[in-house]
């Protein structure tokens, strides 16, 4: 990868969870119940950004490396609260809204930080591996190192991902979060499993999860046997208070960590992975980086949530463990949200959020599209045209421009059509209709006023009317012979108001239909070239 086509540090996919978390006296088992605790503020529930991945993005990224996320949210409250989350310590955000629900825990934690956690995977579940290559190839082909997890991403998603960014020469980094009993089938298939464990450069599992994976019990002999089973280059195991035990090159070594007051061990293990990143990226040697992370996952306990959301703070204090374990190295500058801004960067997080929905809505509208509708549609304007009719399309506001483009499309495939301006058509317009012509009209609401006035006219003139809306039960549709619903759930962009991908889902039915037009109209080459006298593609379609 050039130094140009660099923009991550490191880009991660994985679990984006809302962490509600609960403090309550003791963690209780089967058939027990116990009353929630308020902590020294009154209050029982906090809301927290978390999640395996986005946590340990969050610490990569107060120790100054560039940080992206990508992945699989609703737009609901939840995602928005993640997102705004990422926004705020400069993590860039390159999501696919289009989910059934954002991902959410419920965290229970006692007075010594012990915990216990029931996750909701929501939207996390539905990213397919078809996704990551249409939606998410680009930031991956962008990152020097792409991390994942093992906890709540489809394995083919994480297994697609990490092909990639081997192809684009990027690291790969797995967090396996979950024992292989409960990721598979949940997950994916053993095969999946296999290779994305394969496809890992270095693996940082729990020790439950690891204990799942090899015969041995000992976090040394573990390590050592999945880098041998796997060729990673590193494994590294995190052992709570103990701090953590890696093996590369064929040794292992213990790397302790530094005594901390515990205030909640949640994601301990994820900031040990933040700062291990941030290790890597420096230069250091695994051990070095070790105690990097160690320093992070201490830092970590010592505040209620995982993420972290006091960036200036929590790095001071990682410097401070991180030195009395007698290790000191200059990190990245940590550069404010507001100075990422001033380099032109935020503006792309709007942008990117808004490809990813267009791509998927647009793929939804075109997997939606009604064959037997869109067939009625070609066959009402072949009869109109057989028997001496001509077509005309219209709309109003933003779908008037469709109406001109679509006008002009027809043209050019051999389905003579022309505009009708809607606005005009109740004050004499109406009169370039003669009875038998159809009228293509377009409105996503199918509720614009002066269209409808328009239909009623063309009605008037005993006209066909073929319409493309959004519901084929607006007033629009019910004034129809014929609908081709063109539905999206978003429009995209910061307010999701202005008619954007509404738009381009009314253009991709109607070039649908001229597709289906020109094929049932027979067009050649020949005729294709003689509707084309001048230009390029004129040009184009005279060549052999």
């Amino acid at each position: 990868m050039s130094a140009a086509s660099e923009r991550f540090d490191v880009a991660g996919c994985g679990s984006m969870v809302v962490d509600a978390i609960h403090s309550a006296p003791r963690i209780i088992g089967p058939d027990e119940k116990i009353a929630l605790q308020p902590d020294a503020d009154g209050v029982v529930v906090r809301r927290f950004v978390g999640g395996v991945t986005l946590n340990h993005l969050g610490w990569a990224r107060i120790l100054g490396l560039r940080v992206a996320a990508f992945g699989k949210q609703a737009d609901d409250p939840n995602g928005r609260f993640l997102r705004d989350g990422m926004r705020r310590i400069g993590i860039e955000p390159s999501i696919d809204v289009t989910g059934s629900a954002s991902s959410f825990a419920n965290v229970y934690v006692d007075p010594a930080g012990a915990r216990s956690i029931y996750m909701v995977r929501g939207a996390t579940a539905e990213l397919g591996p078809d996704e990551i290559e249409t939606r998410h190839r680009a930031t991956i082909e962008a990152a020097r190192v792409v991390t994942s997890e093992v906890s709540q991403v489809p394995l083919a998603a994480v297994r697609r991902a990490f092909e990639l960014a081997r192809a684009s020469g990027a690291r790969t980094v797995l967090d396996l979060d979950v024992p292989p009993a409960d990721a598979v089938p949940l997950l994916g298939t053993q095969e999946d499993l296999h290779a994305v464990l394969e496809l890992a450069d270095v693996l940082k599992p729990s020790m439950s999860a690891a204990v799942g994976l090899v015969a041995a019990r000992e976090p040394e002999r573990i390590a050592l046997e999945l880098a041998s089973r796997t060729g990673a280059e590193a494994v590294a195991i995190t052992l709570g208070a103990r701090g953590a035990i890696l093996a590369a090159g064929g040794a292992t070594f213990e790397v302790a960590a530094p005594r901390v007051r515990v205030v909640d061990t949640t994601g301990a293990g994820d900031a040990f992975l933040g700062g291990l990143l941030a290790g890597m990226r420096i230069g250091l040697d695994w051990e070095g980086a070790a105690r990097l992370g160690n320093a992070c996952g201490a830092c970590c306990c010592e505040q209620l949530g995982a993420f972290p959301e006091a960036p200036e703070a929590l790095r001071a204090r990682v410097l401070e463990l991180w030195g009395e374990l007698g290790t000191a190295s200059a990190l990245p500058p940590l550069e404010s949200p507001e100075t990422r801004r001033g380099e032109a960067v935020e503006h792309f997080l709007a942008v990117d959020d808004f490809l990813g929905m267009a791509a998927s809505e647009l793929g939804a509208t075109a997997a939606k599209l009604d064959r037997g509708a869109l067939d009625r549609g070609a066959r009402l304007v072949e009869g109109a045209l057989a028997a001496g009719g001509r077509v005309h399309v219209t709309g109003v506001g933003k779908p008037e421009h469709v109406a001109r483009y679509a006008a002009a499309l027809l043209s050019s495939t051999g389905t003579p059509a022309a505009f009708l301006n809607a606005t005009e058509a109740t004050h004499g317009g109406v009169g370039q209709l003669v009875p038998g012509d159809v009228v293509i009209a377009i409105s996503n609401s199918g509720e614009t006023q002066e269209l409808l006035g328009a239909v009623a006219a063309a009605r008037g003139r005993d006209a066909r009317v073929l319409a493309v809306t959004s519901r084929a039960d607006s007033s629009l549709g019910r004034q129809a012979d014929v609908v081709i619903e063109a539905r999206v759930a978003h429009e995209g962009g910061p307010l999701d108001l202005a008619p954007r991908l509404s738009v381009l889902a009314e253009t991709l039915v109607l070039a649908a239909l001229s597709v289906a037009l020109q094929e049932a109209r027979g067009l050649t080459r020949a005729d294709y070239a003689r509707l084309h006298p001048a230009g390029a593609l004129g040009r184009k379609s005279r060549e052999l």
